[in-house]
């Protein structure tokens, strides 16, 4: 399975001058009520995640210390969707856009060194997504058992103040277990995360602006039995959601429907709208899945 998921994400910011002022804060939890200040630099922390940057070096530069501090937050207040959907969609983001893509591209030229990042890819996304499902557990007890229940009739169900923190719960999943098909044990959870996509899909299919229809398409391709019909439909779904204007759509339908079907021409006509759309509107997403789109066409060869 491809790690396609991250491809329709929102962006991660790099932190700002306001970020000193929460470390001050941070400082003074000794003498102030500490859970009334760790709950202001949730709510700025969160705030900061909503951001744009196109810039993929100050992105990768600054968001390291953005997610340690949002994650030293969330330690104290585990049950914030707002601050854990930061956290989860920041971590699986980095992941993807600077760690395992750096992996790819080193692939054929130090499998050693490639499958060290690869490693460390897992542990980030697994990561994400132990702090998402430990916020959805704090605020629906059960919610991880229920998860795990063959039973239709046992499945959670999801407030629409969730969706966020479930998306990046199952997004950041599915990339994990994309990584680790050496791992049974990882591999044997992908029904959990098709439940809790489609959990997404349902209460709010156009979350995202075609983020949830971009991970079902994914997640469709990549199943057991899985449908390369119905994965076409969510991604055609997800490029009209998003008003054609995110690259990751394109992306991720190239990878996991044309790519999987040997049809190179239709693989290089969905790179080259995503490289068009992550031209013409500058964003964080667009500019990591631009960057993808360019290197996938130049290694075509090796591909088909």
């Amino acid at each position: 399975m491809r790690p396609t998921v991250s491809a329709r994400t929102a962006c991660m910011s790099p932190m700002r001058g306001r970020a000193w002022m929460l470390v001050l804060l941070l400082a003074c939890c000794a003498c102030s009520p500490k859970y009334l200040i760790a709950q202001g630099v949730a709510s700025e922390l969160a705030k900061q995640g909503s951001e744009t940057e196109d810039d993929l070096v100050l992105a990768r530069e600054a968001s390291a210390f953005y997610l340690k501090l949002s994650e030293s937050v969330l330690s104290q207040l585990p049950a914030n969707a707002p601050l854990a959907t930061a956290v989860a969609g920041g971590f699986t983001q980095y992941a993807y856009a600077f760690v395992q893509m750096d992996a790819e591209r080193l692939a054929s030229q130090d499998a050693k060194a490639a499958q060290q990042l690869r490693e460390r890819a897992r542990r980030l996304y697994q990561r994400a997504q132990q702090h998402a499902l430990t916020a959805l557990e704090h605020q629906t007890p059960g919610f991880a058992k229920a998860l795990a229940s063959r039973r239709a009739a046992d499945l959670p169900s999801l407030q629409s103040e969730q969706v966020p923190v479930a998306y990046w719960a199952a997004a950041s999943w599915a990339s994990l277990i994309a990584l680790s098909k050496d791992d049974p044990d990882v591999v044997a959870d992908l029904p959990q995360v098709l439940r809790l996509a489609t959990l997404v899909w349902q209460k709010q299919p156009d979350f995202g602006e075609g983020a949830a229809a971009s991970l079902m398409g994914s997640l469709e391709s990549a199943r057991p039995g899985g449908s390369a019909e119905s994965a076409t439909n969510y991604f055609d779904q997800a490029i009209a959601m998003g008003g054609g204007k995110h690259a990751g759509a394109y992306v991720s339908k190239a990878e996991s429907v044309a790519l999987a079907a040997g049809d190179r021409a239709a693989f290089e006509a969905l790179l080259q709208q995503a490289l068009t759309v992550s031209r013409g509107t500058r964003n964080l997403h667009n500019a990591i899945m631009g960057a993808r789109a360019q290197w996938l066409l130049e290694t075509a060869d090796d591909l088909f």
